[in-house]
């Protein structure tokens, strides 16, 4: 477990300590992928006690769609972004390269959990995160940006998400700073890079950027490097202060 260094309880999972098999072992959230359904339950089950709640694990679609989790251990509607001001409430980012993002916002207490990749960069998925929680604020309070924090998981890094020279420069159209070359000098994509300055432009005076390469580091899930595989995940529960 990585602590993700928000204001509240709010972790990244690794690979290990769960109850998956090969080539999902062994700590994968994922009902998606292919893994046996009583060993995701049972993983799942695991991140929620180390969550001190149910987690409510979004179902990502590449998009910016958001949805607002009321109730613990509620199953949320398909969306990237998950949103919530209910004291108890844990929510989960899924991802295996693309960026889990946590978000904490302490002028009301409520939280975010993103999964963003290249569509998410490109289309706005942490545009659509900050609005929802600024919505969130009474009229007179969103004209502050104060308070806002978040943290970016492991992610495949800028040196290693090779991609076509026409689709880096799509999304470096609208995130110049997602401009990047691989060691042997094809275009690349730098993801996290691009989400932290993203998030300095909204407002985030505390940023927590975990330089975790997924594909590099094989304690993580990396859908480029593995292939079939499971997945890890961004976890953060509403009104738990830990600092």
């Amino acid at each position: 477990m990585l602590d993700a260094g928000l204001p509240v309880r709010a972790f990244f999972t690794a690979r290990a300590g769960g109850a998956s098999a090969l080539p999902y072992g062994t700590l994968n959230v994922a009902t998606h992928v292919g893994d046996a359904p009583e060993a995701v339950a049972r993983n799942r089950a695991a991140v929620s006690v180390l969550a001190g709640a149910p987690v409510s694990f979004l179902n990502a679609e590449h998009g910016i769609r958001v949805a607002e989790v009321t109730r613990p251990g509620e199953e949320p509607a398909v969306a990237d972004v998950l949103v919530t001001r209910t004291p108890g409430v844990a929510l989960g980012a899924i991802a295996a390269d693309c960026m889990p993002i946590l978000m904490h916002d302490a002028v009301t207490g409520a939280v975010a959990a993103i999964h963003s990749g290249r569509e998410g960069v490109r289309r706005g998925a942490v545009d659509a995160a900050v609005a929802a929680l600024l919505d969130m604020r009474t009229p007179q309070q969103r004209r502050r940006r104060d308070g806002l924090a978040a943290s970016i998981g492991p992610a495949i890094c800028g040196r290693c998400y090779e991609v076509p020279a026409a689709m880096r420069e799509e999304v470096a159209h609208r995130h110049p700073t997602a401009r990047s070359a691989t060691g042997a000098g094809t275009p690349a994509l730098d993801l996290p890079r691009a989400a932290e300055t993203r998030l300095g432009e909204l407002g985030f005076a505390a940023v927590v950027r975990h330089r975790v390469c997924t594909y590099e580091d094989e304690r993580y899930f990396s859908h480029r490097r593995d292939g079939v595989t499971g997945r890890h995940a961004g976890v953060i529960v509403c009104g738990v202060s830990v600092r």
